[in-house]
């Protein structure tokens, strides 16, 4: 399985295509345990993927890099990634959080090969289903405005809850309509489908078509 399985990779190749800041990605193979050895470059921060080199400097946690790159290559002179407003901005980095923390048995019974490899899985447990309500509530509370972000402008929030969902969504599961609809508009944006044709390439060179 290649980094790209990674949703917190997903998270992160986003907010640099968002950014515009140029990048080069190497991939880390997770099914044999590379991440775990010694001698892979983030083995000495957390051994997760993925980790940011930049300037001899490295970082790993996906939302301590998001909010790095937000805070080095600041707004305006460079695009925005967190919401202006210091509520708005604490709600998205709550979002991101339990999103991370939260809801494992839909991560563990939807993995992400579901959403990048098409891969179908069967009916969720009982565990699954509870997860699955408090992810329906949760978010349905978060998007009761009606609009088509989290918090009117777009933000990396909106990129890691829409992935959650479509966990769901592409697995054919029961998805309340309009959190369905939010999922599918937030995966049509321009740089998560990079990452997306960044990860078919990958995938088919590895595994064929």
């Amino acid at each position: 399985m290649p980094i790209f399985f990674s949703p917190y990779v997903l998270s992160v190749y986003v907010a640099l295509q968002e950014k515009g800041l140029p990048f080069t990605l190497k991939t880390v193979d997770l099914n044999s345990g590379e991440h775990l050895q010694p001698s892979w470059q983030g083995y000495a921060l957390t051994r997760r993927v993925p980790v940011l080199e930049i300037d001899g400097f490295e970082l790993s946690e996906s939302s301590a890099i998001t909010e790095f790159l937000e805070e080095s290559f600041a707004p305006p002179q460079w695009e925005r990634i967190y919401p202006h407003d210091v509520q708005k901005r604490a709600r998205a980095r709550q979002v991101q959080a339990w999103i991370r923390s939260d809801l494992m048995p839909i991560r563990e019974e939807r993995s992400t090969d579901v959403v990048f490899a098409g891969v179908k899985k069967g009916p969720l447990s009982e565990a699954g289903k509870a997860s699955a309500e408090k992810l329906f509530a949760t978010a349905g509370s978060l998007l009761s405005h009606g609009k088509q972000n989290l918090f009117g402008e777009w933000c990396i929030a909106d990129c890691d809850l829409a992935l959650m969902l479509n966990r769901l969504v592409l697995n054919g599961d029961e998805v309340p309509e309009a959190l369905a609809e939010y999922a599918t508009f937030q995966w049509q944006r321009a740089s998560v489908q990079r990452f997306y044709r960044a990860f078919r390439e990958a995938f088919l060179l590895k595994n064929g078509p």
